[in-house]
């Protein structure tokens, strides 16, 4: 926030606009009969948003909030509507959160790169890097590597040999990516590392073999990888990452995962190898998956629950080992009443059968 207690310090954030009202709707699929031609300059929070702002409800415990605002116009659900101040123009839909992440990156677009190689930069004359593409300071381009059309590699990234990177792709600082293909608008953030070698070994009397990890890692268009987030290549199998999965910061993949499209894996969650992810799973925090398992689509797996076997496509689970969530809070349940003073348990004779 600025001083004015708005988003979009201009230090650090591109800004763009102002734009119409009429504009503004027009971006989210709606049409406004009222005040179209009103001017909007910047998106700010229902409570320090002014006449020249957009804001936005999506929560209903802010409602309070949205009687007493000064913006200019809100997005929100039609169910609130009835409620905004008067001269406060309406922007209703259904997802208003998603409308709201439309409207903040028009005023705030994401930088574009500035193309062109930085002079510190190291590029084996092999590489193939496209005009339009941006390579920062002290960044490293090995022989054979292709960087796609609009892309940007940060300062100090290492791009491996024979690495690709697709189309309008953002791979932040201090990234390092080696036996890779990135598609199309893949975002990676500082400090991931991607393509190492997999936890791979066989054990004898002995001791340790290393186990050579001659897989990849492909990651599909529009995924985010967050930062210092590793993914290991694959062994024998490629480790895949599907389309549009957003992997938080701080989360180990092992090798030959597969996670598919559009699912998401929260801060400091650990799979591992060979495990399959079908779409649209949701993976919470710090929750650990034991190898060569199957979650089906639209799984739900809860924070902190080791999970230790097959979830079936729908399912939430809980806990350590992990079980079906109306099982697990059942069993909390019980325990707690039966750990409460005074409470009178039965017990049972384990020989009265005898």
């Amino acid at each position: 926030m600025t001083e004015s207690g708005k988003p979009g310090d201009e230090r650090f954030f591109r800004r763009s606009g102002p734009y119409t009202v009429g504009a503004i709707a027009a971006l989210l699929g709606i049409k406004v009969e009222r005040a179209p031609e009103r001017l909007i300059s910047g998106v700010a929070p229902l409570q320090s948003a002014g006449p020249e702002d957009v804001s936005f409800l999506d929560n209903r415990r802010y409602a309070e909030l949205l009687t007493q605002t000064r913006a200019g116009a809100v997005i929100l659900h039609p169910d609130f509507v009835r409620k905004l101040p008067e001269g406060c123009v309406a922007l209703a839909v259904v997802e208003p959160y998603v409308g709201w992440a439309r409207v903040s990156a028009m005023f705030f677009p994401f930088p574009v790169p500035a193309a062109g190689v930085h002079p510190s930069a190291v590029i084996e004359p092999s590489a193939s890097i496209d005009p339009t593409a941006e390579v920062g300071p002290g960044a490293v381009i090995g022989a054979g590597a292709q960087i796609g059309a609009g892309s940007s590699i940060g300062p100090l990234t290492y791009v491996a040999p024979g690495v690709v990177v697709g189309k309008h792709c953002r791979i932040h600082a201090q990234v390092t990516l080696s036996h890779a293909i990135l598609g199309d608008r893949v975002v990676i953030y500082p400090g991931a590392r991607i393509g190492q070698d997999g936890f791979g070994f066989a054990i004898s009397k002995d001791g340790f073999t290393s186990v050579p990890q001659l897989g990849r890692v492909l990651i599909g268009d529009g995924a985010e990888i967050g930062a210092n987030t590793t993914i290991d290549r694959g062994s024998a199998q490629d480790t895949v990452i599907g389309p549009g999965v957003h992997i938080d910061n701080l989360v180990q993949i092992g090798h030959n995962v597969n996670i598919g499209a559009h699912s998401v894996v929260i801060a400091q969650a650990g799979i591992s190898g060979s495990t399959r992810i079908g779409q649209g799973v949701m993976i919470a925090a710090q929750a650990g998956l034991t190898g060569h398992l199957t979650i089906g689509d639209k799984a739900r797996i809860g924070a902190q629950s080791g999970v230790m076997q097959d979830v079936q496509p729908g399912e939430e689970v809980l806990g350590a080992p992990a079980q079906n969530a109306k099982t697990f809070f059942r069993e909390v349940i019980t325990l707690r009443k039966l750990a409460r003073p005074g409470a009178k348990h039965k017990h049972r004779d384990p020989t009265e059968n005898e």
